[in-house]
C-alpha cells in the first residue's frame, strides 16, 4: 500500500488513520427520501430541519446552511460590508480561510499571538492591535475549547467593533453555558469530513443580530430576494444586492441531518476517547515531556481534537515519524499565517508572536474518531511513550461518562418537526 502513513510491514488491522468519517446509517434513508421528493437543490425539507436544530440547540437567532465554513465566513465579510483597508484582528495560528474570506473584500488581516495554554487568540493582545481602521475581531475556538469570550466581547463593545466566532471546530461546545457561535455577532460552523458533525463538505452561518437576517438570506441566494418570494412576501424575485451561491444541496443536508440527529452519541464517544488520551498522557506531562490540552473552567468542549505539545520541533518530528513507522497516522497543524507568502502580502502583524511560532513547531494531533476502540487508543498511547523513551505503567480505560451536560432539546423532539 503506497501511503505516507502506512508501512508495508504493518498489517492493515494495525493501521490507525488520523481521521475516519462516521456513518450513523440513517443518512442513506434520508438521502433516498430527498431524492424521491425531487428536490435536490438547496433549502428543502432537510435544510429546514437542520436550520431548526441549529437554532434550537445553539441559541442563534438564525442559522443558514452553506456549502462550507469558508462560504459562511465570506458571507460574514459581506454582511459587515468589509471594504478595502478595513482591518480585522485574528490569530495567526488559524486556517487560511479565516483570513482569506476578508482579504477577498479588500480587508487587512491583523495577526496577533495566541495563548500558550489553550492555543486560542490571546485576549490581552487585542487592544494594542486596534486602530481607527479596525472593523472586527475574528477568533477561532481551537480544538472546540472556547476563547475568553467575556473579555473579548467587552473589548468589542467598548471599541464598537464586531466579533465573528469561527467555531468550525466547536459545535455543541460552550462557554459559561453559552453555545459557541452564539456569543459573537456572527458565528460559523464547519461540517467538513474532519469535523465532529460532517456531511463531507458543508458549513453554516449563525446570525445573532436580527438586523442581518434578511440580508444574509439575499447574499446566500446570489444576491436575490428568492427566499422572500418563496415565503410569499414578494410577487417575484430579482437581483437586489451582492451575493453568491452559498447553498448546499438537499442531498448534503439529508446526510447532515443524520449526523445532527446523532450528535449526542457522537459527542459522547469522542469525549470518551479524548478523556482516555488525557489520562494516558498525564505521566508524560508530570515528567515535563509533553504539554496536554488545557480546558478552562468556563469551557465545555466537544472532544474535537487531542493534541500534545512537545518540548522542541526535533522531538515532534521524531514522534511523527516513529508513529508512522508503527502504522499510526498523525498530523501537525497550522503554519502561521503571518509568515506565509499571502499573509505578508495582504496582512500585518501586531507585535511579536512567540506562542504562535512555538506551537506551530511543536504541536502534534493524534487520531480521534468515533469508532476508535479502547485498544486502538491504548496502542497510540503506548507508541507515544515508546517513541519518547518511556513505558506506560498502566492501561487507561473508557470511563463510561463525560463532562457533557444534558441537551437543550432532545433529538426525539426534533424528529417531530
Amino acid at each position: 500500500m503506497n501511503s505516507p502513513y502506512y508501512q508495508s510491514n504493518q498489517s492493515m488491522d494495525k493501521y490507525i488513520p488520523f481521521n475516519k468519517p462516521y456513518s450513523p446509517g440513517s443518512e442513506f434513508r434520508y438521502m433516498e427520501i430527498a431524492i424521491s421528493r425531487k428536490h435536490l437543490s438547496g433549502d428543502g425539507i432537510y435544510t429546514k430541519t437542520c436550520h431548526a436544530w441549529l437554532e434550537n440547540q445553539l441559541y442563534c437567532r438564525k442559522a443558514l446552511l452553506t456549502h462550507s465554513c469558508t462560504g459562511a465566513l465570506e458571507m460574514a465579510a459581506l454582511l459587515l460590508d468589509i471594504k478595502p483597508g478595513d482591518e480585522i484582528i485574528m490569530p495567526s495560528y488559524s486556517f487560511v480561510t479565516t483570513a482569506n474570506a476578508f482579504v477577498l473584500r479588500g480587508g487587512v488581516p491583523v495577526f496577533v499571538d495566541i495563548r500558550s495554554d489553550t492555543m486560542n487568540l490571546d485576549e490581552t493582545k487585542i487592544t494594542e492591535a486596534i486602530t481607527s481602521r479596525t472593523r472586527a475581531i475574528v477568533l477561532i475556538h481551537y480544538a472546540g475549547i472556547a476563547c475568553e469570550m467575556d473579555k473579548i466581547m467587552e473589548i468589542a463593545y467598548q471599541q464598537n467593533i464586531y466579533v465573528i466566532e469561527d467555531a468550525a471546530q466547536g459545535i455543541v461546545a460552550s462557554y459559561n453555558d453559552r453555545p459557541l457561535g452564539s456569543i459573537g455577532h456572527l458565528g460559523t460552523l464547519s461540517f467538513h469530513e474532519t469535523k465532529n458533525i460532517s456531511c463531507g463538505e458543508g458549513g453554516a452561518l449563525m446570525i445573532n443580530e436580527p438586523k442581518w437576517i434578511e440580508r444574509a438570506e439575499v447574499i446566500r441566494e446570489k444576491g436575490t430576494n428568492r427566499s422572500a418570494f418563496f415565503r410569499g412576501e414578494v410577487d417575484k424575485y430579482s437581483w437586489v444586492d451582492v451575493g453568491s451561491s452559498y447553498l448546499p444541496s438537499e442531498v448534503s443536508a439529508a446526510f447532515l441531518w443524520a449526523q445532527l440527529e446523532d450528535a449526542e452519541n457522537i459527542t459522547e464517544k469522542r469525549m470518551q476517547i479524548w478523556e482516555q488520551y488525557h489520562r494516558g498522557f498525564l505521566e508524560l506531562e508530570v515528567k515535563g515531556i509533553v504539554f496536554r490540552p488545557v480546558v478552562p473552567d468556563a469551557c465545555l468542549h466537544n472532544g474535537h481534537m487531542y493534541f500534545l505539545v512537545l518540548n522542541d520541533a526535533r522531538t515532534r518530528s521524531r514522534l511523527i515519524n516513529d508513529l508512522k513507522e508503527t502504522g499510526i497516522q498523525t498530523a501537525f497543524h497550522y503554519v502561521p499565517l503571518h509568515n506565509s507568502v499571502a499573509g505578508k502580502k495582504y496582512g500585518r502583524t501586531a507585535g511579536e508572536l512567540p506562542n504562535t511560532i512555538r506551537t506551530s513547531e511543536r504541536l502534534i494531533r493524534l487520531p480521534l474518531w468515533v469508532e476508535m476502540t479502547q485498544d486502538q487508543v491504548d496502542l497510540v498511547i503506548d507508541a507515544v511513550y515508546s517513541s519518547l523513551g518511556l513505558k506506560k505503567k498502566h492501561k487507561t480505560f473508557f470511563s463510561g461518562s463525560t463532562q457533557q451536560k444534558d441537551w437543550r432539546t432532545s433529538t426525539q423532539d426534533m424528529k417531530k418537526r
